[in-house]
């Protein structure tokens, strides 16, 4: 059985994990046949939106406690997070991973990434263990990997440019199929980039975490 580390950024789409890609994930990674275990950084929330309105409130919430809501409790800090004990990593999307482990959503093209980020992913990677990145995940290829590896995250323009900006080679993708690039073992799919329900965005998803289970 595959041993699968998941990387939660928050609960929730405006300011955390997107929760059906999340849940999609921790699915299709049981439906064939792989464990998981999930982590997420123990900081604060760059900033809590209320998904009702929109609106920003005026409050402080971890990020690591909000993740354990899609965990069931079944999480862990980021920065116990150990490569070694792992076949492969999966990153579902949701602004968390744009404000929370990057700052993608507000720096763009000089973004930086969470520094625990950075090296359990760049672990991953050094040790030649696939990685899947959904949604907006993808922005943080070029943090990560070797200039030139292949990313999407569908068809908006703006965000592909500053992924190709990074480092990165962007590729237009469609909602229901995967971009993999397989000398850096890199699997990403737009889920939530295009979807606009959650069959749509179960397509892609099922598709990039059979692959990984697949190159792990």
């Amino acid at each position: 059985m595959k041993k699968v580390a998941v990387i939660f950024s928050g609960c929730g789409v405006f300011d955390g994990a997107e929760i059906h890609e999340s849940v999609l994930t921790l699915l299709n990674l049981e439906k064939v046949g792989a464990s998981y275990q999930c982590f997420a950084p123990n900081i604060d929330q760059f900033h809590v939106i209320n998904h009702l309105t929109g609106e920003t409130q005026e409050e402080r919430r971890n990020v690591l406690v909000e993740a354990a809501r899609i965990a069931r409790g079944e999480i862990a800090d980021l920065e116990t997070l150990n490569a070694d004990e792992f076949d492969a990593l999966v990153i579902p999307g949701g602004f968390g991973v744009a404000k929370n482990l990057s700052d993608f959503a507000f720096k763009g093209v000089e973004s930086t990434i969470l520094e625990s980020m950075k090296i359990a992913c760049r672990a991953f990677n050094s040790q030649q263990k696939p990685i899947a990145y959904l949604c907006i995940a993808p922005a943080l290829i070029p943090h990560i990997h070797a200039p030139g590896t292949l990313a999407t995250i569908g068809s908006d323009v703006d965000t592909a440019a500053a992924i190709n900006t990074l480092g990165a080679k962007h590729v237009e993708c469609t909602v229901s199929d995967i971009v993999v690039d397989e000398g850096e073992k890199v699997i990403s799919t737009p889920a939530y980039m295009l979807a606009s329900s959650v069959l749509e965005a179960a397509s892609g998803i099922e598709k990039a975490i059979s692959k990984l289970v697949e190159m792990a």
